[in-house]
């Protein structure tokens, strides 16, 4: 399993990271797209909040169809073609303000027979996010569902936590990156958001293509396992299933009308309400208290993302260790919640910035032991349909949480509300994660 370990998990943790900061850096780009996108500064936070959370519409109506068609082809050919794709759209973004001329008429068509307030920009910006997250599709929940070719269920968050550290890394690296490249503006004649967007979406698709090249499907796919280490790596798991097999029998329908599953989207939902409401805006609100440069903002920016990948690691290996899941959920988030709402009403911006670092903690230390709960419970096919469905449902938070922060933060002025919002999404999901059945853990 070391093999299995050094094999795998560097891989898909490096693509983890380039996909996270091709989804979360238009929170750096949101400083200089105003202008861009031609909208007027008393509107641009709802603009924006909803060009952020539309990426998780697309997301939602082609994940479970993606994961469904991941475990027909092969995690190999599908991942790496969701990655070249998602790279290519991301890098398109850097013509947000060069479109061709019949596409802005037609926007502007469509939106003087609509009555809409709307700019032709605000359009393009919206339908180009949607396209990224119709890309991105499939990527992390089909890794999740890849992860159980290999590993049992106890071993599963820690592992699960080794990958999604990936997205918390993102934040790190990719934060200082994004600010840096910002300062690039006028350099080759491009803007520095311009810059922002066509580096950051190249690794995307050359990782694709190492993807295609090194990921095996499976365990007797592996070349660098011997066929006794692939027969025992295959027995463990089928032994595993035989332990829970009447979870086995959920088809694909029984999936979408099984109470435990939308009890999973819901909690999901919750998580991502409050985890992409922060991290959409994060920048902003950093900029707004510290008044420092993007590159300056870049390195803060970073601070809240290493401490929780510290913690995302500590987390998993006790929820592994002593097999508590849904306790473990539900401390993190209250703790996330109490982060929130320290931050809401602190006035010294170190004490705001370390209660802001207290909540990501405690988003992110729900990750892991939140899905080894729900691979525990999924299996088979039932795993696929029903890992993209949680997914795709749950992360839909990812609209509603940056668009219901930008709507009050230009109805109210203030972020007090806000912040109070998304600490409050994440109690309910540590309420409903003490909901969750012991019985996974006794099994």
């Amino acid at each position: 399993m070391a093999k299995v370990t050094w094999r795998l998990i560097p891989l898909l943790f490096f693509c983890y990271i380039i996909a996270y900061i091709d989804r979360i850096n238009v929170g750096f780009a949101k400083l200089h797209l105003r202008e861009v996108l031609g909208v007027d500064e008393k509107i641009f936070g709802s603009v924006y909040g909803l060009g952020a959370g539309i990426f998780f519409i697309g997301y939602f109506i082609f994940e479970v169809p993606s994961n469904l068609i991941l475990q027909r082809v092969g995690a190999r050919v599908w991942i790496a073609r969701i990655m070249i794709v998602w790279g290519i759209v991301s890098m398109c973004f850097m013509f947000l303000n060069s479109m061709p001329d019949f596409v802005m008429r037609g926007f502007e068509g469509v939106l003087a027979a609509t009555g809409s307030s709307q700019t032709p920009g605000a359009m393009v910006f919206y339908v180009m996010r949607f396209l990224l997250g119709a890309a991105e599709a499939g990527f992390f929940p089909g890794v999740i569902l890849y992860l159980t070719y290999w590993y049992p269920a106890r071993e599963r968050a820690r592992t699960i936590a080794m990958f999604a550290t990936g997205g918390v890394l993102a934040g790190v690296i990719g934060s200082p990156i994004s600010g840096a490249l910002l300062g690039l503006n006028g350099v080759g004649g491009l803007a520095g958001w311009q810059w922002l967007f066509l580096v950051e979406a190249i690794p995307a698709v050359l990782m694709g293509l190492v993807v295609w090249w090194l990921l095996p499907n499976g365990p007797k796919q592996a070349r660098w396992l011997s066929a006794a280490e692939s027969e025992w790596i295959q027995s463990r798991l089928d032994a595993e299933a035989a332990l829970a097999g009447q979870q086995k029998h959920l088809s694909v329908k029984a999936v979408f009308s099984n109470g435990r599953v939308w009890l999973f989207c819901l909690l999901y939902l919750l998580m991502n309400i409050g985890g992409y409401g922060y991290e959409m805006w994060l920048p902003s609100i950093i900029k707004g208290f510290s008044g420092q440069s993007d590159a300056v903002v870049g390195f803060i920016n970073a601070i809240p993302y290493f401490a929780a990948g510290v913690a995302m690691l500590l987390v998993a290996r006790f929820s592994d260790r002593t097999g508590e899941r849904r306790r473990v959920v539900a401390v993190a988030a209250f703790t996330a919640a109490a982060g929130f709402a320290l931050s809401a009403y602190v006035k010294n911006p170190y004490l705001a910035m370390g209660a802001l670092t207290l909540a990501f903690i405690g988003i992110k230390s729900t990750i892991a032991p939140f899905w080894a709960m729900t691979t525990t419970f999924l299996g088979g096919t039932a795993a696929a349909a029903g890992i993209a469905l949680i997914n795709s449902v749950g992360n839909l938070g990812g609209y509603i949480g940056p668009h219901l922060v930008g709507v009050i933060k230009d109805r109210t002025g203030s972020q007090v509300v806000a912040l109070l919002l998304l600490g409050a999404a994440l109690f309910c999901m540590g309420v409903l994660a003490l909901a969750q059945p012991e019985a996974d853990k006794k099994r």
